[in-house]
């Protein structure tokens, strides 16, 4: 088989690059549907971009390396490819935006740009026995005992990271990487649940409550929830991504910072409310209740010096913990680190050490926040790779 571009990996940034590029190409997944990250994303909605997607937003040991990228295909082109579509969205909360029925519906729109693009869809097909050779690359495909050649002049690698391995992550671009001696920044899960010791929230688990959590000086306002294995939800994600083993996170449970001066408030007019039915207007009864067995929250409010309340404030915003650890590749949304940026062409994705071979999206070291910025990096890196395709 001859092909202009063959690429490895039918998720968002694969299949946004199959559609969009030019020449006879072939699209390759050892899975049984494409684009399987997406039907699952945002619970069956699909997050598909962020209104203030920017640069900064995303990690990389180059943080200036997605501008290009993203400057040349960003939210808004997408949004308009959505519309044409008519797929109705809706913005949820911090520009995340969610299909309005279903995320097939952007899987739907993708397969159909690439049965209008003629791509060469195969499914439930492994690629491997990669080689280089004078004008492309060969590869073997293998579907049920059966082998394929195939020879293709250009080669686009778009099979992720490592996160969510039951949805058939494997690291491949890694594999791909090494055999032609491209550099692959550190990886490790990322908007990841923390863990802890001992079940320490166990009696804690499904409470929720807004919160500011900080990791290594980066701080995120949005919900968290305890489980019983540790502390989730977008606030906890968020900060996974900035944390390292063994460092502290600090949680404010008062990001809004008026509990002193509320409760100064209250006890002048009903000082003989407990002080505990007091705090639970501003935290989960349970929580309240944890903190009650760890700290003095006994008598009522007006029991409570200033000096007290301040204690009690301090206590509850500058809370340090130091988790044990992660839930892994197992949860992880995306895989922080990968394909060094510096062996990439920012303009077109492609590797500088061999000419035709490109690495697109998750494979890539960037790593996007929570709510909508992955896949935008996604689109815009499979973007940039298939105008110069």
């Amino acid at each position: 088989m001859q092909v202009d571009t063959a690429i490895i990996g039918a998720g968002a940034a694969g299949m946004m690059c199959a559609a969009h590029a030019n020449g006879r190409i072939l699209l390759v997944d050892h899975a049984r549907a494409p684009g399987e990250k997406i039907r699952i994303s945002g619970g069956g909605r699909c997050n598909f971009t962020n209104l203030h997607a920017h640069a900064g937003a995303f990690l990389s040991e180059n943080p200036h390396f997605a501008k290009s990228a993203l400057a040349r295909y960003s939210q808004w082109d997408f949004i308009d490819l959505v519309d044409h579509h008519r797929i109705a969205w809706h913005e949820k909360t911090l520009g995340q935006l969610f299909c309005d029925t279903s995320a097939r519906e952007i899987i739907a729109m993708l397969r159909g740009l690439m049965q209008q693009n003629g791509v060469d869809l195969r499914l439930q097909t492994a690629a491997h026995s990669i080689t280089k050779t004078a004008d492309g690359f060969t590869l073997v495909l293998s579907r049920e005992g059966n082998e394929t050649q195939v020879h293709a002049k250009r080669l686009v690698i778009s099979t992720g990271g490592k996160s969510i391995p039951k949805m058939g992550a494997t690291g491949m671009a890694y594999d791909v990487a090494a055999q032609f001696g491209i550099s692959v920044t550190p990886t490790r899960p990322a908007l990841v649940p923390f863990t802890f010791d001992k079940d320490r929230f166990a009696a804690l688990a499904g409470v929720a409550t807004n919160a500011r959590v900080t990791a290594n000086g980066q701080s995120f306002n949005e919900a968290l929830l305890f489980t019983h294995r540790g502390l989730s939800g977008p606030a906890i994600l968020q900060a996974s991504s900035y944390w390292r083993e063994g460092d502290d996170i600090t949680v404010n449970l008062l990001p809004d910072g008026r509990l002193v001066a509320d409760l100064r408030a209250r006890r002048a007019q009903a000082g003989r409310k407990n002080l505990t039915t007091e705090l639970a207007q501003y935290l989960p009864a349970r929580l309240v209740e944890h903190f009650a067995t760890h700290m003095d929250l006994t008598g009522n409010l007006a029991d409570q010096s200033d000096t007290r309340l301040r204690q009690i404030a301090t206590a509850l915003s500058h809370w340090s913990l130091t988790p044990t650890g992660t839930e892994g590749y197992r949860t992880a949304e995306v895989t922080l680190g990968g394909i060094n940026t510096d062996e990439l062409s920012a303009k077109t994705m492609e590797t500088h050490k061999v000419p035709g071979l490109f690495f697109i999206g998750e494979a890539v070291d960037v790593t996007g926040w929570l709510g909508g910025y992955n896949f935008q990096w996604a689109w815009s890196s499979a973007m940039a790779a298939a105008q110069a395709l």
